[in-house]
């Protein structure tokens, strides 16, 4: 008869639950794993062996068969080693254990029985719990980040031997911890950047309404310095949001000890990285950046200078705010729900616009490096704003700006009353509302309506422009905490939809 335990896998960043039937039968000794596993499983046997033998059990002969179910999915990763381990030691009948189905089990065996780390252990506890399981035996170095779940049990073990003496005896109470939130590492703040006053509000009304946000101007305009201080005037995580953002980074390696993810993430690949590193993919299937920026913030410096396929690969994920990855090894959703920021120069020279220096390209050459910003992709970003120098008296005599942390309360206010407007909806920004939700949420005051025609008129505003001027409007009025949008509101929306040549996007 054969020994059936629990063990689990993650299909994208979400676990799956794997059935680990052992059966030992008479006949020539081999060992044989089948349902659909990949190589790295395939090379638990060595493993295995070894931690066995070297944790003072005696690796049973005879014709081993693993099965593991379902046999459809395809089964990644070392982390099946440790309950393999013990269902064998169980099949052969070198321990007698009770209740082993309640628990399960997760783990990378070391040949000499320590257990190692695994990746993906808070998709699969939170799967677990999904499906009943209350009780977990995770690597140590993985219980803080199984202990985040509530309601759950978490047993974390150094080897093979520990694991056997907790099942035999069950004298380990679960780990506990409580769960604190890592001290953040706010250094950068608006209040080092002089001048730029319009691009900073600019900043705050994307940071309140998640709009998408292109800058653009010559180098040495601060482009750069004021994004890597967009993230100080962000919102914290909520518990919800820290567990989704933290399950993508466990899944992708990329978690630390006791890392648990509280602040928006904010990724700045550069312009020469490959797609897949972008998007995701590869032959794991792994989470790309625009995966690993989920509820924060992807920031591309020198925008146009990446690859235009990658550039246009954007398009889905923006609007659709997931992306769905198909290859021959499988296929996966990733949520990528994040602020577009970009950065770029006006021209090739950079100097297009410049008062203290002179443009040297030609207008093919500029509209050829700016056509890499298709329609489509304009489409998407909300916002652009043109930065020009600060000048040099206002460098030596000025002051910084407003701190980062006024900004900060103004949009969570803003964002506060997003969340409790849009009770029951499928959004939560008003940079997501549909036509239907403009229609009813938009709502303009009479002398907004009035002017409202002679804006469409003689800024020549499309359907779609219009609609997107009404989204940045809504969010400038939650900003001053009032229900209707006055022409004022209007007149600073469009605004900010007036791109590169004075023309509104």
């Amino acid at each position: 008869m054969s020994v059936n335990l629990n063990s689990a896998t993650f299909n994208g960043i979400d676990g799956v639950i794997v059935q680990v039937e052992v059966d030992i039968s008479r006949g020539l000794p081999s060992f044989t794993i089948v349902g659909l596993a990949t190589t790295a499983v395939k090379e638990a046997k060595e493993r295995v062996r070894s931690a066995i033998v070297n944790s003072g059990f005696e690796f049973p002969m005879g014709r081993i068969v693993i099965n593991l179910s379902p046999a459809d999915i395809k089964k990644e990763g070392a982390l099946l080693d440790l309950s393999m381990a013990v269902g064998l030691l169980l099949e052969s009948g070198q321990i007698s254990l009770e209740d082993i189905g309640e628990h399960i089990i997760l783990g990378e065996l070391s040949l000499d029985g320590t257990i190692k780390s695994i990746n993906g252990v808070l998709a699969i506890v939170l799967e677990g719990k999904n499906l009943g399981y209350t009780k977990f035996i995770v690597p140590e170095d993985n219980k803080f980040e199984g202990a985040f779940v509530n309601e759950t049990e978490v047993f974390p073990f150094n080897s093979l031997k520990e694991v056997i003496h907790y099942l035999k005896y069950k004298d380990i109470h679960p780990f506990k911890t409580e769960i604190k939130m890592p001290d953040k590492e706010e250094v950068l703040d608006f209040s080092d950047i002089i001048g730029q006053e319009a691009t900073l509000r600019a900043l705050e009304i994307s940071a309140s309404g998640n709009h998408n946000i292109a800058l653009y101007g010559p180098p040495g305009c601060g482009k750069t310095m004021i994004a890597k201080r967009f993230s100080s005037i962000l919102p914290d995580l909520s518990y919800d949001e820290a567990l989704e953002v933290t399950k993508i980074y466990s899944v992708a390696g990329l978690l630390a000890k006791e890392g648990i993810i509280n602040k928006r993430p904010i990724r700045s690949p550069h312009h020469s990285s490959s797609i897949i590193s972008l998007i995701g993919g590869g032959t794991r299937l792994m989470p790309g950046e625009i995966t690993l920026a989920h509820r924060g913030v992807l920031f591309l410096d020198e925008f146009l200078e990446f690859d235009k396929k990658f550039l246009e690969n954007l398009r889905q994920p923006l609007e659709d705010k997931k992306i769905n990855i198909t290859r021959i090894f499988g296929k996966v959703i990733y949520p990528c729900d994040f602020i577009l920021l970009t950065s770029f120069n006006p021209c090739p020279c950079g100097n297009y616009g410049d008062k203290d220096k002179k443009c040297i390209c030609t207008e093919l050459e500029r509209n050829r490096y700016i056509s890499k910003l298709s329609g489509p992709l304009k489409e998407r970003i909300d916002m652009f704003i043109g930065m020009n120098k600060v000048e040099a008296h206002k460098l030596v005599e000025s002051k910084g700006t407003i701190d980062s942390k006024i900004i900060k309360e103004k949009v969570i206010k803003a964002r506060k009353i997003q969340k409790d407007r849009f009770k029951g909806e499928s959004f939560y920004y008003n940079s997501n509302m549909d036509l239907k939700a403009i229609n009813k949420y938009c709502v303009l005051s009479k002398e907004a309506k009035k002017e409202i025609k002679k804006y469409i008129k003689y800024f020549d505003l499309s359907a779609r422009s219009y609609h997107r001027v009404l989204k940045i409007a809504r969010t400038i009025a939650d900003l001053r905490e009032v229900e209707l949008i006055s022409s004022e509101d209007l007149m600073e929306a469009i605004k900010y939809r007036t791109g590169l040549d004075n023309k509104v996007l």
